[in-house]
């Protein structure tokens, strides 16, 4: 584990300095995973959200003036049907926060481990729920979970999500209790963030224990509070993912689609920080449009970029790193 003192050096690191630690990053990713990269399917379920975070276009406040879908599990399960035609073993549920989705959910989880033969991992990213809702999506077939904390800073947090980190935290560690992997995250280059709350982030990470972490450079959207705020470095966020890598080894780290929206050639840089899953976007082409998670100016990644991206960059693609766990643990052959 780096001192605080040497993340803090590193963070903004440069030129020479940020090359070497992004060949550091690299050596640990290929001598904890191979060279090797997690490819994961998204299906975005919604674009309603019970939340008002002033960064994001589906704030609550916004959600009136938003051209609103919810999928019906029919449609989920459809998706699901040509993620899998595609060699995908990873699905990512992913919307607004809502607990309309959860009988939605409920019917569709059970039929794509049908689809897949159990052989799937289900990830889920709704937000906060009640913990006997996570029971009940766990027995139902649901294996992993994100819930970032954005920012480990109690003051920006509250500022900024108008909810409590503490309130975040619960949460994380009830979805552990039940059974879930975890994943967390945090948007860099926030208006008012520091350093050093950057540096707490990273060791945040390691403290709830998370199997998953993600690194998103801050990305003004319109009709947002926050609009008129400077775009995120990408730079810093790449940073971030090597620092995450050198201390936690293990975990599994997106390189997303903000570091290309906010740069041509971010996400072959993530990968080049140590960045280790890439997710493709199967939502239909109209709800492409209208999950305006950074407004409707976004980067959607597709298969052919994904693989196009692996390859440059000396990698290969693999399955879920959790149901190879799962088999291994079961004495299961893979």
């Amino acid at each position: 584990m780096l001192t605080r003192e040497e993340m803090h050096r590193l963070l903004v690191a440069r030129g020479q300095e940020q090359e070497e630690l992004f060949s550091e990053s690299r050596r640990i990713r290929n001598e904890q995973f191979g060279a090797t990269v997690v490819l994961r399917g998204v299906i975005e379920l919604t674009n309603v959200c019970r939340v008002n975070c002033d960064y994001c276009p589906m704030r609550r406040d916004n959600v009136r003036e938003n051209d609103t879908f919810f999928l019906t599990a029919d449609q989920i399960v459809s998706i699901a049907e040509v993620i899998r035609d595609s060699g995908i073993d990873v699905i990512l549920l992913q919307g607004g926060e809502t607990p309309s989705v959860l009988p939605i959910l409920e019917n569709a989880i059970p039929r794509i481990r049908q689809l897949y033969d159990d052989r799937v991992e289900v990830l889920l990213n709704v937000g906060n729920l009640k913990r006997a809702q996570y029971e009940r999506l766990h027995a139902l077939g649901a294996t992993s979970y994100i819930l970032k904390h954005e920012t480990s800073d109690q003051d920006l947090h509250l500022m900024i999500r108008h909810e409590t980190l503490d309130s975040r935290l619960r949460h994380l560690r009830d979805l552990q209790e039940v059974g879930f992997k975890i994943g967390t995250g945090l948007i860099s280059s926030l208006p008012g963030q520091s350093l050093d709350s950057i540096v707490d982030d990273i060791e945040l990470a390691g403290e709830i224990g998370a199997d998953m972490c993600s690194v998103s450079p801050f990305i003004p959207a319109p009709n947002t509070p926050m609009s008129l705020e400077p775009i995120g470095d990408n730079e810093l966020a790449l940073n971030v993912i090597a620092l995450l890598r050198l201390n936690f080894p293990h975990l599994l780290i997106p390189s997303v689609s903000a570091l290309e929206r906010v740069g041509g050639g971010g996400q072959s840089r993530g990968l080049d920080a140590g960045a280790n899953v890439m997710t493709v976007n199967f939502s239909g082409a109209g709800d492409q449009k209208r999950y305006l998670i950074y407004g409707k100016d976004r980067f959607v990644v597709t298969l052919g970029h994904v693989r196009d991206l692996v390859e440059s960059s000396g990698l290969e693609l693999r399955g879920s790193v959790f149901i190879e766990q799962e088999s291994t643990s079961t004495g299961v052959a893979r």
